[in-house]
Formats: structure tokens, C-alpha cells, sequence
């Protein structure tokens, strides 16, 4: 396994004068000569450490420092099944993951790259694309990380969707087989070409083979426009009391805060917000200026992050005019205790400079502060025309065309921040690095499937406390 370089520039390159500017070719070559020291196939196959970690132990450590009565929903959406399970515990895969070969490559990784976390968002010039939305544990690493991890969600959900075993592992191989050839493609292009290209609605419906699909795909964007309306939204998160208009609550999901609960949160928040501002592009920051402070509310998103302390604010610049923005608090990336800490100074600043590189567009109200507490945040747009995939019901033809779009992303994120002829050259153009990846993902998600059996048996023997909700 090659030793993980901690430098914060994910390329590690050296500087201009130390570097030559090599063709394409000469990249891919020399990315072809690392596979003498980590052979592709070595990154196949899944065996444990002697000494590896009990799981449930790892998931209890991570709720450190979270709102206690919220951890309890956390381990019950987990225990729906070992799909869920695997969303929540990307500590545990981050820590397994450390342990297995790397061709030395680093990029810009998402960290939690599970095929839910990508998705369909609105870019600032109000077009939906594909991308990877959700970057909380966003770090400099080892590029298959994130490979591998993607595979193994796909894998994961195959079984959860009760597919057959040869179907999963074809899902897998088009997933991987699919981040091999865009990565080759990235390879050749032109570095703006590269940073400017996205995936667009029109992309994503060449994909699907089924007209029913495409169909579908578009009532979802158009709901997801519609629900993102200030119309609908504000009557739907808030209501008028006197003058100021306040978010409802819906406990236990979105509820206002205690200051026995969060001490601080509300009362002190007019320094953090100013911090936030000051994070904003001066041109944001005129646009930000017309709304004013009207209310806050913890709300619970998500799986792995359940717990911790994520709000939304309501800002308003007139009657009928809101903003909602999420506050999600920024702890450490879960692949920083193997890939090397980051050197922001702050997580949420970790967060938002990921986003911003791995991302083709991004939500133009990104930034961070820190709370009264010493806590981190980032702030975004709490809904802009986000679309999140439903996978119950989906056949293996629809699993293998999302894997695919999602292994697009993430070659085109990983691109933009990394080598992509150097990661090209070592996958190279046949079929050995897919079939590699693939066995690793058949094998790990029976490692998924044994420490869900663990965390069952420990919520049923009541080491742990698990909530179930009605209507998650």
C-alpha cells in the first residue's frame, strides 16, 4: 500500500518551476508505471484487520458531543436495514478503508460517496444539473476511496432492493467500468473544458433506455421547482406570530431550541451570522443584506447527520419574500484520522472549499462561521430545486443507469481537483481495475451485513438506544 502524502493540495505536484508540463500521454504513462508497485488487482477482495474495531463501539464514539435525545432517531433510522445502516456509518468504512491498497493518487474526495449522496440541485443560473450533493466529510485522499465506496453502496442497495447476486454485481462493474472510461475521457480534455463541464437534465435523459423513467424524472424536477417556490415553501415552514413571522415545529424533527438544550444558539447568534457574512463574495453579501433575522429551529436531516446541531434560519426581505438557509454543524471528516487533517481552520470552511471544487456550480449563499460554543458551521439554501433518488422499486436496468450517472460525478469531481490522466493511465483500458473494484464491493457489503447484524443485536440487548418513527 502506498504511503498517503498529507499535503492539503490533493495533486501534490510540486511547484511550477519544479514541475514539467507533460502531454497527456506521458501522464497516463507514468500512471501505468504505478500499478508495478500497487498492482490492480491487489485493490480487489475485502479481509478485515486481526484487529479491527467492534462497529458499534466505532458509531458510539461518533455521537460524541451530539444532542443526546436526538441520537436515539439516528440508530433507529439505521436499524431500518443494512442500507440505511451503511449511510450512517461511513466512520466505520472510512477506518476499513484506510487499510486497503492506494495507487498514491489524492484528490479532493467526498468522503461519504454512498449513491444517495448524489442527486439533482439548481446552479445560481437557475439550471438543474447532476452532482454530488452532500459533502460534510469532503478531504484530500486516496481517490478509490471514494470509488470503492460508491461501488459498495450500490451493492448494498442491490440487495436491499432483493436483486439477484450476479445482478449486484453487475451494477457494481457498470458503476466502476463507468468512472474509468468518463476518467479517460477527462483525461484528454483541455483543464477549463474539464471545470466547466456539467451534467445536465437533457444528459441524464439520453441515459435512461425507459420512456416511463424520463417521464417520471421530469414530474420530479417539476415538483421539485414547484416546492422550491416561495410559495409553497414558506406557508409550508412557517407561520405568522404578530409581526414576525417564526418556523413551525413539527417535533421531534424540527423543533425550537431549549437554552438548556442549546445554550447560546439563539440568543447569540448576531456574531455568527456576522462571521457568516464576512465569508460570502462581497457581491453575495449585497444580496444577503436584504433579508433580516427572523427565526431559528433545530431540524433533523439525514442519517449520519442526526445529533448534531443542524438548524434552519428564516430571513426575510419583505412580506412574501423568505429565505431559508440550513446551518449544518462542521465536525471533523471522518477520513481525517487516515488521510491527514485538514488545514482550514475551520470544518465548515473544510466543507464549503470542498464543494467548491467538486462541485461544477454551488449554491451562491456557501459559507461558514463559528458558533458561540466554538462550534463550526456552514450555511446554504435549506431547498433549491433538490432531487434526491427513491431506489425502492427500481429493477437492475434502472441501478445500473444511476450508478453510472453517480460514477460520472464523481470522475468529473475527482477530475477537477486531481490528475485525471495520471488516475486514467493506472485504471488503464480494459477490464482488470472493474473487476477489482467489483469483488471489493461484493466482499465488503458482507462486512456491512455483519456489522448491521452486530448493531441489531445491540440495540435488542440494550447497549444502545434505537428510536423507529412512524414516518421517517
Amino acid at each position: 500500500m502506498s504511503k498517503i502524502n498529507r499535503s492539503e493540495n490533493p495533486r501534490n505536484t510540486g511547484t511550477d518551476s519544479e514541475r514539467a508540463i507533460l502531454s497527456p500521454d506521458e501522464r497516463r504513462v507514468q500512471g501505468k508505471a504505478l500499478r508495478e508497485a500497487v498492482p490492480r488487482e491487489t485493490q480487489g477482495g475485502w479481509k478485515p484487520l486481526r484487529k479491527r474495531r467492534d462497529p458499534v463501539e466505532v458509531l458510539t464514539e461518533s455521537n460524541e458531543g451530539r444532542l443526546s435525545q436526538l441520537v436515539p432517531i439516528r440508530f433507529g433510522r439505521m436499524l431500518q436495514s443494512p442500507f440505511t445502516f451503511y449511510r450512517g456509518s461511513a466512520a466505520i468504512m472510512a477506518a476499513d478503508l484506510a487499510s486497503t491498497p492506494n495507487s498514491g493518487l489524492r484528490v479532493q474526495a467526498c468522503g461519504d460517496a454512498h449513491l444517495l449522496n448524489f442527486g439533482g440541485f439548481a446552479t445560481p443560473e437557475r439550471q438543474v444539473i447532476f452532482d454530488i450533493n452532500d459533502l460534510d466529510e469532503t478531504l484530500p485522499a486516496p481517490w478509490e476511496w471514494d470509488v470503492k465506496r460508491l461501488t459498495a453502496s450500490v451493492v448494498i442497495a442491490a440487495h436491499h432492493l432483493r436483486l439477484h447476486e450476479s445482478q449486484a454485481a453487475r451494477a457494481a462493474t457498470a458503476t466502476v467500468r463507468a468512472y474509468r472510461e468518463r476518467m479517460a475521457d477527462y483525461s484528454s480534455m483541455p483543464a477549463l473544458d474539464v471545470w466547466y463541464d456539467r451534467i445536465t437534465v437533457e444528459q441524464i435523459l439520453a441515459e435512461v433506455s425507459s420512456e416511463e423513467v424520463r417521464k417520471r424524472i421530469i414530474r420530479r424536477l417539476q415538483k421539485a421547482r414547484q416546492e422550491s417556490s416561495a410559495e409553497i415553501i414558506f406557508p409550508k415552514l412557517a407561520e405568522h406570530h404578530g409581526t414576525l413571522p417564526r418556523i413551525k415545529e413539527e417535533p421531534p424533527l424540527i423543533f425550537h431550541p431549549s437554552e438548556e438544550l442549546a445554550p447560546g444558539l439563539r440568543t447569540q447568534c448576531s456574531e455568527a451570522l456576522a462571521a457568516y457574512r464576512a465569508s460570502l463574495p462581497e457581491h453575495v453579501r449585497v444580496l444577503f443584506d436584504r433579508f433580516h433575522f427572523c427565526d431559528l429551529a433545530i431540524k433533523v436531516v439525514g442519517v449520519g447527520s442526526v445529533g448534531t446541531r443542524c438548524t434552519i434560519g428564516l430571513f426575510m426581505a419583505a412580506d412574501n419574500d423568505p429565505l431559508f438557509l440550513q446551518i449544518k454543524e462542521a465536525r471533523a471528516s471522518v477520513l481525517e484520522p487516515y488521510a491527514g487533517a485538514s488545514l482550514h481552520p475551520n470544518h465548515g470552511q473544510r466543507v464549503i472549499a470542498g464543494q467548491h471544487l467538486m462541485q461544477a456550480a454551488s449554491d451562491i449563499f456557501l459559507g461558514w462561521t463559528t458558533g458561540s460554543d466554538g462550534r463550526h458551521y456552514y450555511l446554504r439554501q435549506l431547498r433549491d430545486v433538490k432531487i434526491s433518488a427513491i431506489i425502492e422499486g427500481w429493477d437492475v436496468e434502472l441501478l445500473m443507469t444511476y450508478g453510472r450517472l453517480c460514477a460520472w460525478a464523481l470522475a468529473r469531481a475527482h477530475a477537477r481537483s486531481g490528475d485525471a490522466a495520471l488516475i486514467a493511465g493506472y485504471m488503464g483500458s480494459n477490464a482488470a481495475f472493474d473487476d477489482a473494484i467489483c469483488e471489493f464491493a461484493v466482499e465488503y457489503s458482507d462486512q456491512n451485513q455483519r456489522d448491521y447484524r452486530a448493531f441489531v443485536k445491540a440495540v435488542r440487548e440494550g447497549r444502545i438506544e434505537a428510536q423507529v418513527e412512524e414516518n421517517p
